[in-house]
This record gives C-alpha cells, sequence and structure tokens, in this order.
C-alpha cells in the first residue's frame, strides 16, 4: 500500500491541492467524498473514538472486516474527533483552516447545535465549501426527518415504476440513491469550488444535496408527462411504455439472459431481419414504433422463442454481427472474466494490510492526460491520528495524551 504521507501520492492528479473534511456516516456523503478522492483531493476521513462510521459493521465482512468499508472509504486517510466535545470542536476548527471541503450529514441544525455549523466554520475559513447530503435537504417540512436510500428511492417515484404490474414496487439491492446523491454531491462542490475560484473575495458556500431530489433529477421526464399530461407512469418490467422492444429474454441456457434494445428505428429493422428475415421486417404490426409497441405482445414472443434456440453467448454474437443493441445479462462473476473489462483495467487490484489485494472498480470517469488512481483502501479507524494532528497540526504529545484521555480523539 501506498503509504499516505511519505511522499505526496496524489502529485500530479487534479485535485491534489484540494483538501476535504469527511465527517459523514454511512453512503452519499462519503461516496462524494470518495469521488474527489479518486482524483487527488486529500480526504481526511473523520470518526468518532469510539463508534467510528456505522458503514464499518455493513455488508460482507472477511476476517470480520466490512468489505464495503474497505471500498467506500478508499484514498482517504483516518483519524478519530468527537465532534459532540468543546475540545473535539475546537480540534475541527483547526482543521477547517487547512480544509477547502467539508462533507457532513447530519440531520439539519445538528452541527450549528454544536456550534460547528457553516456559519462558525466559514469564520475561520470563509472560502470553505461545505456539501450536506441529507434524506430531504436542508429546509422543507421533511428536513428534519431521517432519510435513507431507501426513502429517496421510494419518495422520488422511482420505485412506483421499477417492477412488473402485478408486483409491488422494487426497491434495488445495493445503495443507489446514495451513490447518485454522491455523484452530484461531489459536482456540487467542484461547482463551487470553481464559483470560489471566479469570486474576488474567494467566498465558499453550501452545497445543499438532498437524496430524494437526486434521485428525482433522474425522473425527469416522467414528471413532465405528468405536469403537462396529467399522465402517471406505471410499472411495466423490462419494458417501455413508449419504445419497443427493449426486455431481457432468456436464451437457450436456463438463468442465462440477453438485454437488448430496438427503440432506434434502424436497429427494430436489423433486429427483425435477424429473428424472422425479410417476411418479418416487412410486416405490417412492426413497420414503425408506434406499431411496435401496440404489438408488444406479439413482437416480445417471437424475441423470446428465436431466443430460446441459442446459447446466451451465441445469441449475442448474432445479434452483434447485425448491428443490434444486445449484450448479455452479467452476474458478478461474469463481468470479472470479461475480456473487455479487463482491457479497460475497469477493475483493480490493491493492496490491503488486513486482507491481501483487494480488486475494486477502477475511477470513474477516466481522464486522458490527469487521471485518477486507487491508492489505498479504507484505514484502520484513526490511523492517521498521529500524522495529521501531531506532524500536520503541530499538536504537541502533552496535548495529544490530554485528548485522548478526555475522549476528544
Amino acid at each position: 500500500m501506498t503509504k499516505p504521507g511519505t511522499a505526496n501520492p496524489r502529485a500530479g492528479m487534479p485535485l491534489s491541492n484540494v483538501r476535504v473534511l469527511d465527517i459523514a456516516t454511512m453512503g452519499a456523503g462519503p461516496l462524494a467524498a470518495t469521488f474527489l478522492a479518486d482524483f487527488g483531493a486529500d480526504v481526511i476521513k473523520v470518526e468518532h473514538p469510539e463508534n467510528g462510521d456505522h458503514i464499518r459493521a455493513f455488508g460482507m465482512k472477511k476476517d470480520g472486516i466490512s468489505l464495503f468499508w474497505k471500498t467506500i472509504s478508499r484514498n482517504k486517510r483516518a483519524v478519530t474527533l468527537n465532534l459532540k466535545s468543546a475540545e473535539g470542536q475546537e480540534v475541527l476548527k483547526e482543521l477547517v483552516k487547512t480544509a477547502d471541503v467539508v462533507v457532513e450529514n447530519f440531520r439539519p441544525g445538528t452541527l450549528e447545535k454544536w456550534n460547528i455549523g457553516y456559519d462558525e466554520l466559514a469564520k475561520v475559513n470563509p472560502g470553505l465549501v461545505m456539501l450536506r447530503t441529507t434524506g430531504f435537504g436542508q429546509t422543507g417540512p421533511y428536513s428534519s426527518l431521517p432519510g435513507f436510500g431507501t426513502l429517496a428511492e421510494a419518495m422520488s417515484g422511482f420505485a412506483s415504476i421499477t417492477g412488473t404490474p402485478d408486483t409491488p414496487p422494487l426497491l434495488p439491492q445495493l445503495a443507489l440513491a446514495d451513490g447518485v446523491c454522491g455523484a452530484f454531491g461531489a459536482y456540487g462542490v467542484m461547482v463551487a469550488l470553481h464559483a470560489r475560484d471566479a469570486d474576488p473575495e474567494g467566498r465558499g458556500q453550501v452545497v445543499d444535496a438532498s437524496i430524494c431530489e437526486s434521485m428525482s433529477r433522474l425522473l425527469e421526464s416522467v414528471y413532465l408527462e405528468y405536469d403537462q399530461l396529467g399522465a402517471v407512469r406505471q410499472r411495466h418490467g423490462n419494458r417501455l411504455p413508449d419504445a419497443a422492444p427493449r426486455g431481457a429474454y432468456e436464451s437457450a441456457e436456463k438463468g442465462k439472459y440477453v438485454a437488448l434494445s430496438g427503440s432506434a428505428q434502424p436497429v427494430a429493422m436489423r433486429l427483425l431481419e435477424v429473428i424472422g428475415g425479410p417476411e418479418l421486417a416487412g410486416d405490417p404490426r412492426f413497420a414503425t414504433n408506434a406499431d411496435r409497441v401496440a404489438n408488444i405482445e406479439d413482437l416480445d414472443n417471437l424475441i423470446a422463442d428465436w431466443m430460446k434456440q441459442h446459447p446466451r453467448d451465441e445469441a449475442v454474437e448474432i445479434l452483434r454481427a447485425n448491428h443490434v443493441a444486445a449484450g448479455p445479462v452479467y452476474d458478478v462473476a461474469d463481468l470479472f472474466a470479461d475480456p473487455h473489462y479487463k482491457a479497460r483495467q475497469a477493475l483493480v487490484s490493491v493492496p490491503d494490510p488486513d486482507l491481501g489485494n483487494l480488486t475494486v472498480h477502477n475511477v470513474m470517469p477516466r481522464l486522458s492526460r490527469t487521471d485518477g488512481k486507487v491508492l489505498f483502501t479504507g484505514r484502520d479507524k484513526g490511523a492517521d491520528n498521529a500524522e495529521i494532528f501531531g506532524d500536520e497540526m503541530g499538536l504537541d504529545a502533552g496535548r495529544l495524551d490530554a485528548l485522548r484521555k478526555s475522549g476528544a480523539i
């Protein structure tokens, strides 16, 4: 592992001059900080001395260590600090003097109650940008409610259109809303830093990232349909209500599926030619997109029948050879074996002091000149206390000992 603090491992990376204090827990806020860390930001993960981040207990574990923690906290140095204590708050303010960004996800008003809200921190660093990620944002009647990604997936309208018409709404089996909010949050931080650079006084600001609104931003056409037509989008399974064909079809191999989309007219015609020759391509039931939507049951049955005659990879090969947008439905084992992912180094192996080599997803997106890099995985709680509090902040041994005894670090 590249040891943080030896020579600057982030040198040459595009955000190497940005320091981020990640005082958030769980998903959205920490993910935003991770996205910044992937491109060189010096992210300092701040955790409670006793409990740490709750995410350390989440997901599958190896040797008692959360694998989710190892990837969501990659590229971050780690310190402990009790933000509820007066001593911990003073140390935070000292850290803020050298920071560009603070990422937090406490319930609105909590940091203000502890005298470390944005206004207080901006007094010691007027250029500070604070990303605040919460379920429902900093204002409004729901702002004080607890709000995890599950509620955002439900209340954004996402779950209501996910699934089949005869089954309940579906929630994703991963932290989708947190990831979306994390990406929007990191984007918001970069916009705020750009605005600070353009401001004659170099002022920072608050970035208010609601997890619910982050998800709803993806559903903009659904909202406009209701606004202008009074139409409420329903669940359609893998189909689209206004484009056909589109779906995942089981191949001759049980449990192995092929996904395809023929929403563009030329692609649909090529698909029809493949599965039924010129006669099917000329069938008036499927002549236009509107015709295909109106006759989707017939079309889906024809595609399903053809797919059942071919193993998955053979079906994909035939369709791709005829320029039809199709691909296998992968599980994670398929993805690890895929030559395209290997060629692009989408997955990279990173040494970890606890678990050996860990294969994690590479940075995203990829830059041609100043790309990011996964330098190291999630660190032990407080692993960098001595380096950051002692070497960098200059707190002497006596002060550090007093802070430990008081429970501040």
